[in-house]
């Protein structure tokens, strides 16, 4: 059977993001607050409870995608990519829910989320 190179080429683009899917790793227990939908000034970011990270962010010089597995945390810094390819985000405020709102500042940005109280989590405000 001939397969033509559209089909191909989605074939290859759904192995690729199995093998990305594999790659990942849960959050720990320590780090759920991490989880979730994250918005701020010209950015968005998604970490997933099974380890997937989606980032866009978007400056005057244009904007960057970003969809791939959490590799590790370091202290309150996570690294995302496969293999030996990855980046790291510096995470200067770890999330912190405050009055109902939960608050993270990753690479300079202030990021927020709806407040739904993640276990383990800390609480001030």
């Amino acid at each position: 059977m001939m397969l033509g190179l559209g089909r191909v080429r989605r074939l290859v683009g759904v192995g690729l993001l199995a093998a990305l899917a594999a790659c990942s790793q849960p959050i720990p227990a320590d780090k759920r607050a991490y989880v979730g939908d994250w918005r701020g000034a010209g950015m968005q970011l998604s970490i997933t409870a099974e380890g997937s990270v989606r980032y866009w962010r978007q400056r005057d010089d244009g904007s960057t995608t970003l969809e791939a597995p959490l590799q590790r945390f370091d202290g309150d810094h996570f690294d995302v990519g496969v293999g030996p390819i990855s980046t790291r985000f510096v995470v200067t405020q770890p999330p912190v829910l405050i009055e109902g709102v939960w608050r993270m500042t990753v690479d300079g940005v202030a990021l927020t989320r709806p407040g739904v109280t993640a276990p383990g989590a800390a609480l001030r405000g």
